[in-house]
């Protein structure tokens, strides 16, 4: 709403004013969910919301085959958009729960 640009992606996440408060899950396809940025600066505070496939790149590590949704070791985060903490089930989605800790470890406004 602000019409404020940020020339890389690096720029974004250091921006003080930018904060990551949600990941909505798209269970179909885990790179087409998307994480929920809120720009904190006067007269905005719109909410971006930006797929998780334009930060796939932040996570090398391994990436589990299957998927535990439901499952008795599931603790069920990827079904509260608001629920940002890691997974420590072996499974597919935990990849995204790891992008979140890099992405709030990088942004100062988290």
């Amino acid at each position: 709403m602000c019409q404020h640009r940020w020339e890389t992606r690096a720029d974004f996440l250091d921006d003080p004013q930018i904060k990551l408060n949600g990941y909505k899950a798209d269970f179909e396809r885990l790179e087409h969910g998307l994480f929920l940025f809120t720009h904190h600066r006067s007269g905005c505070n719109s909410t971006l919301a930006i797929e998780v496939s334009d930060f796939r790149d932040l996570y090398t590590g391994v990436v589990y085959p299957d998927r535990k949704r439901g499952g008795s070791d599931c603790p069920l985060y990827c079904q509260d958009e608001n629920q940002l903490n890691r997974c420590e089930a072996f499974c597919e989605c935990a990849y995204v729960r790891e992008i979140i800790s890099i992405i709030s470890s990088k942004s100062p406004g988290n």
